[in-house]
């Protein structure tokens, strides 16, 4: 077994697991993915795509802070509303 096979496995050992609730939309040619958790956001030109980018996203934000937040997200739904504006 390699080093490098041997560092992967300590990593991976030493890593949490979270789950988070995602929004997907199409915005135009694109589709746009959101983590309703945190303030992270990505796209991608399928839906598998903006997912796979979301996940990507997430794992560098909470890799580069020491310490993050994760809002608890309990059975969100889409509201529809009118706003008025000049």
């Amino acid at each position: 077994m390699g080093l490098t096979n041997v560092f992967y496995r300590v990593k991976y050992y030493y890593m949490k697991k979270i789950s988070l609730k995602n929004l997907v939309w199409k915005e135009g040619k694109y589709f746009v993915s959101q983590a309703l958790n945190m303030d992270v956001s990505s796209f991608g030109k399928t839906r598998g795509e903006a997912l796979e980018n979301l996940i990507e996203a997430l794992e560098l934000y909470m890799e580069n802070l020491p310490k993050f937040k994760i809002r608890e997200v309990t059975r969100p739904s889409i509201v529809d509303s009118v706003v008025t504006y000049a």
